[in-house]
């Protein structure tokens, strides 16, 4: 049997939104875990699935409900731990490797919050597999815009569910809110750890190149 539980987060520490706000959206997350929670629990029998088709059947709608739950539970995981409980001041590996990609701190940030503004669910810095460089992808929905063997980074959830008690529809004050409280040691642990898998991916494919630029 699954029984997932949500993670616990520090709200206490996240400056400039309020923690109605945040517990409100907390208890969005509380219902992906639940609901993933009962579709993994869902025996497979065969009788139950003669219909299976994909403009619809009940396949199809378990699936999709699982990759949407799945997901929503994953995002929320690393959004609220990126946004509370640490270091706030921009710093590290990842901060040089922003620097070095994306030319300034302002550009990436100037990035960061127009891709924030044009999705109607998240922004994701991510770094990618297939070329080791940062991006920062867009999506509208959980599992609408998913990159396979990319990395999260960086998590911002732009759902109104998010920001609409406090900020109602100025999405870019509340951007900029969660800026303030991104975690930079949380990043650069998740960017540390990619690095290490990269390497370790390269010893183990007889010194192939894997890394076409210099992280460092």
């Amino acid at each position: 049997m699954y029984n997932l539980k949500p993670e616990l987060f520090d709200f206490n520490s996240v400056k400039g939104i309020s923690k109605k706000q945040l517990d409100e959206h907390y208890k969005l997350y509380t219902g992906y875990v639940t609901k993933l929670n009962e579709i993994w629990n869902t025996p497979y029998v065969p009788a139950n699935y003669t219909d299976s088709n994909a403009t619809y059947s009940k396949m199809r709608s378990l699936k999709l409900g699982e990759t949407y739950s799945l997901d929503g539970v994953k995002l929320h995981n690393l959004y609220f731990e990126n946004m509370t409980g640490g270091n706030n001041t921009p710093h590290g590996l990842l901060f040089n490797a922003i620097i070095n990609q994306f030319g300034s701190y302002d550009t990436f940030i100037s990035y960061l919050t127009n891709v924030g503004v044009s999705m109607r669910g998240w922004a994701v810095l991510t770094i990618d597999s297939i070329d080791n460089k940062l991006h920062i992808i867009g999506s509208d929905s959980h599992d609408n815009g998913a990159v396979w063997l990319s990395f999260p980074i960086l998590i911002m959830d732009v759902y109104e569910h998010a920001y609409f008690m406090d900020f109602g529809t100025d999405r870019k004050k509340y951007i900029s809110t969660f800026i303030e409280n991104i975690n930079w040691d949380v990043l650069n642990d998740r960017f540390e750890k990619y690095i290490s898998l990269a390497q370790h991916m390269n010893n183990d494919m007889n010194q192939r190149r894997f890394c076409p630029y210099n992280l460092f």
